[in-house]
């Protein structure tokens, strides 16, 4: 076993980069104002992410190749398996962002196809992970009272990803039961998530006011509980958009309706948590919180909130809403940009690749004179 090969800890956790990545191409060709420069900016980060993609998958495949001790270590560990379901959501945002953005590259009929097969293999590894690591969690990790995080959101999200994504493809399929099944199947994805994150919610939230702040390296975890609230308003704004002739009247304006009515409150409440989230990493920064791959857990679910809010923004005309679009991707760019910067660095300098550092021993005397 070769201890200092760079893949060995390579976890799953990695994925978030790729999500990062291609929610700034897909929220940019969102945005319902014109930017001068935006679409070519768009593509450029539209080609990263899959080339991110791409180096990524192989690079777990040889992870699992090489050392399936850690991998199996990583199912282990409540801590770390979550993040498989990023695994899917990273196949789902580089699927959709291609054919969103990825058109005016490759062509139509390409990116129709990519998107297929990357939301078709996606949303298959996202329903498995939202039933396995929930499996896991309950008859295999063992799990603290205190040991709550967003982070367990993570695999339930997936399927809401695919709900938010899938409408595009409605389109594309032949008329009739193939695009009827995608669409009503997208709002049973979207349930399914939705009631998952209202069982997690509480949870995360009684763990914060029970047990204190998170630990400082998982604080920005925080921002992870604005990705359901996002893409949910994605998701219903998605399906009503392309509901007409596809499902029967009245439900295609009921949909519409729907759309706006909850779209709006969850919005609203996804700002409140912005402002709590944002607060708490303040606090942690002050208190010496360095960099960690958790940061980028500030890149996809505020491009979330950045589609939602601008799907609200196309469906009811608000100005307001377009402005608030607008403030909230160039939060989204300066977080991914800062968030990417940092990584580089860190995977230049080896650090992110190197062994977890063991904790630190305090002889027992030290331990004496602290409590």
């Amino acid at each position: 076993m070769n201890t200092r090969d760079p893949l060995r800890h390579l976890g799953p956790n990695w994925y978030a980069t790729v999500m990062g990545t291609a929610i700034v191409a897909s929220a940019g060709a969102a945005l319902p104002v014109a930017v001068p420069g935006l679409r070519g900016a768009c593509e450029a980060v539209w080609a990263l992410a899959a080339l991110m993609l791409l180096t990524l998958v192989t690079a777990r495949a040889l992870h699992w190749a090489r050392h399936p001790d850690q991998a199996r270590r990583h199912l282990g560990d409540p801590a770390v398996a979550p993040f498989y379901g990023c695994l899917a959501m990273a196949l789902l945002a580089v699927g959709g962002s291609t054919l969103s953005v990825g058109t005016g590259v490759i062509g139509e009929s390409a990116a129709v196809a990519v998107d297929a097969v990357l939301w078709t293999t996606g949303t298959a590894v996202g329903l498995g992970a939202a039933a396995a690591i929930p499996y896991l969690m309950v008859t295999r990790h063992r799990i603290a009272p205190g040991d709550a995080s967003p982070v367990w959101l993570l695999p339930i999200v997936a399927p809401m990803v695919s709900a938010a994504l899938g409408p595009a493809l409605v389109p594309h399929l032949p008329a009739g039961q193939w695009r009827q099944a995608l669409l009503l199947g997208c709002y049973g994805l979207f349930g399914m998530s939705l009631l998952a994150t209202l069982l997690i919610l509480p949870v995360v939230f009684s763990r914060l006011v029970h047990h204190g702040p998170l630990p400082l390296v998982l604080t920005p975890t925080l921002f992870l509980v604005l990705g359901p609230l996002g893409q949910s308003t994605t998701a219903v704004n998605a399906v009503a958009g392309v509901a007409p002739g596809v499902v029967a009247e009245p439900y295609a304006r009921a949909m519409a309706g729907f759309a706006v009515l909850y779209g709006m409150p969850v919005i609203g409440f996804a700002l409140l948590w912005l402002v709590l989230a944002t607060a708490m990493v303040i606090r942690a920064a002050r208190r010496g919180m360095g960099f960690a791959m958790t940061w980028w857990a500030f890149t996809f679910p505020i491009g979330t909130c950045v589609t939602g809010t601008a799907a609200l923004a196309h469906r009811t005309g608000l100005t307001a809403l377009t402005w608030l679009a607008v403030g909230l991707y160039a939060l989204l760019v300066t977080a991914w940009a800062v968030a990417g910067a940092r990584t580089a660095a860190g995977l230049v300098s080896g650090r992110l690749l190197a062994a977890p550092r063991p904790a630190p021993v305090v002889p027992l005397r030290e331990m004496a004179r602290t409590t």
